[in-house]
């Protein structure tokens, strides 16, 4: 199937709707958060933050330790795009990034393969952190449908991985593999063959506090088709 979509996010909406084109994490799917969009901005909304993140690649988490897999909430904003999409999907994004911080994980994400439902949030994800010291990474991830079960791909860590205000990111997925970019440059990639069917779409981190406002998209598009 062959199917595109383009948006500035001109329309300010609690939760991002556009018509009825989007699906958003509270809203439909209950155990998560809804985007925001504002002022020609799409961030996350202020999520409940009841058990703080922790990840090895975030550097609060030691990998040695017995109890290095994820621990928090995970209840990021997120949205995906309703409808029927091409397997094959291509999104690219412009990075919105305001004051920087190492205090919190801002980061920016492209749902890719992507399903919301109450109680249940499936699909791919691939993210850049807005910080480019060493704290910046880029990872992929699976998130296989309850809240907080999802599975690393893959990660890298530098500042190399992070992005600032009006980087373009990209994510493609194309069969079983998954690729991320900055400005047109790869710098990740993984292979995964759980999720065949899918939305596109985008998502925020849950950890950061009230800078939600700080960080987002300004642009997003997506070409989709079938092999």
């Amino acid at each position: 199937m062959e199917r595109s979509y383009r948006t500035s996010f001109e329309l300010d909406e609690v939760p991002l709707s556009e018509g009825g084109l989007w699906l958003n994490g509270r809203k439909d799917g209950i155990d998560w958060a809804d985007v925001v969009t504002r002022n020609g901005v799409a961030y996350g909304e202020v999520t409940r933050m009841g058990v703080a993140e922790r990840r090895v690649e975030q550097g609060n988490l030691d990998p040695s330790s017995e109890g290095s897999l994820p621990e928090g909430d995970y209840d990021d904003p997120t949205a995906v795009l309703a409808g029927e999409w091409g397997r094959n999907q291509h999104v690219k994004a412009a990075v919105f990034s305001k004051h920087p911080t190492d205090k919190y994980f801002q980061e920016v994400e492209i749902r890719l393969r992507s399903a919301i439902a109450p109680h249940l949030c499936t699909g791919y994800e691939v993210f850049w952190r807005c910080l480019q010291t060493e704290g910046g990474y880029a990872e992929i991830v699976r998130w296989n449908g309850k809240i907080g079960d999802f599975t690393s791909l893959t990660k890298l860590i530098g500042p190399e991985y992070g992005v600032k205000d009006g980087d373009v990111v990209e994510a493609t997925i194309h069969g079983n593999v998954l690729t991320g970019f900055i400005n047109g440059k790869e710098v990740i990639s993984a292979t995964d063959d759980v999720f065949e069917s899918g939305s596109p779409g985008i998502g925020f981190n849950f950890f950061v506090g009230n800078t939600n406002v700080d960080h987002g998209f300004t642009y997003f598009e997506v070409d989709t088709d079938d092999d």
